[in-house]
């Protein structure tokens, strides 16, 4: 059997790791007790779950040809006890002292996974108090994207319904132009050198793009991580997550327009602004830091599956703007405007160059790609759709989940934003050196929506 080889782009997430700069994905899942051994309950499933799935057993390795390339294999000696891990406290059971899992996820989500086995961990943590716990998941990005690992969480929870994300929310349809131009003139080449052709002037647009979309001036200070040191091992992770009411949320989209991503994304802009402020940060002037927002390219109601299948948009993040309706309008026209070009041209869209790259391209420039991002975005703003479930892990219900991402050389923060059983859950993930204030940002994230539903109603 020929072995499967990681996809381009899941190459590129392999090979631009280091020991400072991690490349997995987090979910951090707050659950009920019900019981004092609820922790060690959950645990012990999550070991027996997850020896019967196939995804969750493959580890990466090298491969001779093509050179460079890399591909799945089961892992001959998969041990669970090497990927599910009890804290003390939480054997400790309920009522053992109340711990944030938060404070504990930070230091975990800064250590790389092991690269010779199956590239995922679970954590259970000690809650906040006696009537909870925490799963902290930590996928590698090589393994899946965030509805990939969603499908791959899903699968350690109780039987649930199988997973698929909803249908994309889509504006009014648009007459489809009669096929012109160079496009359809490729059209009429044969296949393979229209291929070609096509993949050649795709990577030259998303170039251009990128220098048009400019370098990274004017970016709060705030926003920049220094840059380790050659042999630097580890870095520094915090953690903090916030829950808003969706409602509320809602509540602006309705009387200002846009969508609820919209609305999400333009309240962090307002919060970046006020934490600023509150620091005494000088507020950058002009078009604003460039936000990078993943997008899925997987087809509306598709099974998640393994691997990536991303874009991006690009969008510049309105923090010179004063006025928290303006800060929206210009959060919705920059979308719009991603929209129209669709997620395969534009300077987001650099996740697509990847499969214009041979492998051996990936292993020796993967750490030149890693510096790079500094160049192409400042800060990541990304949303994992959740479905409209009510998780359960051996009976303990989650009652709520924060997306973790990961974060890249040079850059000092990452949102991920969920939505749970109507509650928005935003997930912030910073260099602890650079952001020693994270909790003061997750309470400008909630000052800036008070702020928001007054002026809207």
């Amino acid at each position: 059997m020929s072995p499967e080889h990681l996809s381009p782009l899941d190459l590129a997430f392999w090979r631009i790791e280091s020991a400072a700069h991690p490349m997995h994905l987090g979910a951090l899942a707050v659950l009920s007790t019900d019981g004092p051994d609820a922790a060690a309950r959950a645990a012990a499933l999550l070991a027996e779950r997850c020896a019967g799935l196939p995804g969750l057993r493959r580890r990466i390795h090298d491969v001779l040809l093509p050179v460079g390339a890399a591909a799945w294999s089961p892992d001959p000696d998969f041990d669970p006890a090497r990927h599910v891990f009890l804290t003390d406290a939480a054997a400790a059971g309920a009522g053992a002292g109340a711990v944030d899992p938060r404070a504990a996820a930070g230091p975990l989500m800064a250590r790389p996974l092991d690269r010779t086995r199956p590239p995922w961990e679970a954590h259970v943590l000690a809650g906040s108090g006696p009537d909870s716990f925490a799963v902290l998941f930590k996928f590698h990005h090589a393994l899946a994207d965030g509805l990939g690992a969603l499908a791959l969480a899903a699968g350690l929870f109780d039987r649930q319904p199988p997973f698929a994300p909803g249908p994309a929310v889509r504006g009014p349809a648009r007459p489809v132009p009669a096929p012109r131009g160079p496009g359809a003139a490729l059209r009429r080449l044969p296949g393979v050198f229209a291929s070609r052709v096509h993949d050649l002037g795709q990577a030259l647009e998303i170039g251009a793009a990128v220098a048009r979309a400019g370098l990274p001036l004017g970016v709060p200070d705030a926003l920049v991580a220094a840059e380790p040191g050659p042999g630097a091992g580890a870095g520094s992770r915090s953690v903090a997550g916030l829950a808003l009411d969706l409602d509320e949320v809602n509540l602006i989209r309705k009387a200002a327009g846009g969508t609820v991503n919209d609305v999400l994304i333009a309240l962090v802009a307002g919060a970046l602004r006020r934490w600023l402020a509150e620091r005494g940060d000088p507020l950058p002037r002009g078009a604003g830091p460039r936000a990078l927002i993943p997008v899925s390219r997987r087809r509306p109601g598709a099974a998640p599956g393994a691997g990536n299948r991303l874009s991006g948009y690009l969008l510049r993040l309105p923090l010179a703007e004063d006025d928290p309706l303006r800060r929206l309008y210009a959060v919705r026209a920059g979308m719009d405007r991603n929209k129209e070009a669709g997620p395969a041209r534009g300077a987001g869209a650099v996740a697509l160059l990847a499969d214009h790259v041979h492998p051996l391209g990936h292993r020796l420039g993967g750490p030149l790609v890693a510096q790079a991002a500094r160049l192409l975005y400042d800060i990541l703003v990304t949303s994992v759709p959740l479905p409209g479930l009510t998780f359960t892990l051996g009976g303990s219900t989650v009652r709520e989940v924060y997306p973790l991402a990961p974060l890249a050389r040079g850059q000092s923060l990452a949102i991920a934003v969920s939505t749970y059983k109507g509650t928005v859950h935003y997930g912030l993930v910073a260099d602890a050196a650079a952001v020693p204030d994270l909790a003061a940002l997750a309470g400008a994230l909630r000052a800036e929506l008070d702020a928001f539903v007054r002026e809207v109603s």
